[in-house]
């Protein structure tokens, strides 16, 4: 069981970890390079925004499942191996949470408001709505590129610390206290 519930912890982080640089590195740029502009041709500002904010909502709910599970996980190991939480890395972890909650529903909403206000019918937004929008936009990216870099980081060494565990369960003797003949 114990075998079972570290698989279980490292292949959630692994899969956490893999899609935030699959998206980083892989699908964020995709949805705004060249070969997209050249399929999607005159709307491509707005339809690029829009699959990249649906591309997005699917990525922090991958965040929000990985995070329960490791949570969950943590946990688990605390009560049935009776380890007591490593307090870095339960510290970690829960910044982790926080930080996906805090890009998933404060900062991705916020961009696509900004990003409807921007591209939105001229009748429903006043020009100096789209203004604001067209200026805010910038600003409201780079905060979510770095709170994504922050999480990459966060996950990487979540990683590492549940690939190395610190110590075995709280009940198994050590080598120093066997007896010797």
């Amino acid at each position: 069981m114990i075998v079972l519930l570290r698989l279980i912890g490292i292949l959630n982080v692994a899969v956490w970890f893999g899609a935030g640089v699959f998206f980083t590195v892989g699908v964020a740029p995709a949805l705004f390079s060249a070969e997209t502009k050249a399929l999607l041709q005159q709307s491509y500002d707005v339809l690029s925004g829009r699959l990249a904010m649906l591309v997005v909502s699917r990525y922090f709910l991958l965040h929000y499942w990985c995070g329960s599970i490791a949570l969950i996980h943590q946990l688990a190991e605390r009560f049935y191996l009776g380890k007591p939480l490593q307090r870095l890395t339960f510290g970690v972890l829960l910044g982790l949470c926080t930080l996906s909650l805090l890009g998933g529903l404060w900062l991705q909403p916020s961009i696509r408001k900004l990003h409807e206000i921007k591209y939105g019918r001229s009748d429903v937004y006043s020009p100096a709505q789209k203004a604001l929008a067209i200026k805010a936009l910038p600003f409201w990216h780079g905060a979510s590129r770095i709170l994504n870099v922050l999480v990459l980081g966060g996950l990487g060494f979540y990683l590492w610390r549940m690939a190395n565990p610190g110590n075995g369960p709280r009940f198994t003797p050590t080598t120093a206290a066997k007896f010797r003949s």
